[in-house]
């Protein structure tokens, strides 16, 4: 039994999938597949089909969404607890990745199929095999703060480290691999042309989100801690600076949202700690 009650688990499913359709529906008109608002007819639909051909084009569109459907479920059940054990909880969680993956590569494969697999792979599997890596990280170091804070009301730990240097590291490797490691294999895979993944995902959502939930999790468990702000910044000025030196490129901006968002999302954390120990 995966989930201690099948209700349990319900919810977050039906709510995935319902996202998924959203998300399809916002792809479908950011692609200029068809619009919300003029006389555009549903087998108006250019892209994605699955591939069927013209005849069956309504057919591909339906399938194309039901695949949608299911990976906003599986996102859905990456939400519940999967279990309490080390080994299990490894194992239910590649198993859950390995469905994932072969979702996205059923859809990508059906509409890409003149593509080279390797490139297909590259753009889109390497990507969600990072971005499923950095939230399970995220989700284990919560984990691990919880386990530390409790101890620590236990008093089987010592008070709080300077600076909360020492409640901070653990969360360090999630702020590598946010602010390093992530641009990195996403201005890889990019296009040369369109930067879409690392010029648009990365700065406006990924890097944003990423830091602030990170940063809210920490203040929430541990309190204001911060180094971990100052972390990102410097992972990200460190990633940029080769781009500084010998492209002359400035993107000074991430800097700011590498720093600005964990911190934000630090300070509420903290305040929302403090305000439940006064209550």
């Amino acid at each position: 039994m995966l989930f201690v009650e099948k209700r349990q688990a319900l919810f977050p499913i039906l709510l995935g999938a319902a996202l998924g359709v959203a998300a399809h529906v916002l792809v479908g008109y950011c692609l200029g597949c068809f619009s919300l608002f003029g006389s555009s007819r549903f087998t108006d639909f250019l892209f994605p089909t699955c591939g069927f051909p013209y005849e069956l084009e309504w057919l591909g569109v339906l399938l194309s969404f039901a695949l949608f459907a299911l990976f906003g479920a599986e996102i859905g059940v990456a939400t519940l607890p999967f279990a309490g054990e080390g080994k299990a909880l490894l194992a239910r969680s590649l198993a859950h990745f390995g469905v994932m993956a072969l979702t996205l590569w059923v859809w990508v494969v059906l509409n890409f199929p003149h593509e080279p697999l390797p490139g297909l792979a590259l753009t889109f599997l390497l990507p969600f095999a990072l971005i499923y890596l950095l939230v399970w990280l995220g989700r284990w170091v919560g984990w691990m703060a919880e386990a530390d804070q409790l101890r620590s009301k236990l008093g089987l730990t010592a008070g709080p480290s300077p600076l909360k240097w020492r409640e901070t590291l653990p969360h360090a490797a999630f702020a590598a691999l946010l602010c390093l490691v992530l641009p990195l294999v996403l201005r890889l895979c990019d296009a040369p042309d369109v930067p879409v993944l690392s010029g648009i995902l990365y700065p406006w959502l990924l890097l944003p989100i990423g830091g602030f939930c990170s940063a809210f999790s920490l203040g929430r468990r541990q309190g204001f801690c911060p180094l971990y702000p100052l972390a990102c910044a410097v992972f990200v000025l460190l990633f940029d600076l080769p781009a500084r030196l010998f492209s002359h490129m400035d993107n000074g901006s991430l800097v700011w949202i590498a720093l600005l968002f964990p911190l934000a999302g630090n300070a509420l954390g903290a305040l929302i700690r403090r305000e439940r120990s006064a209550s």
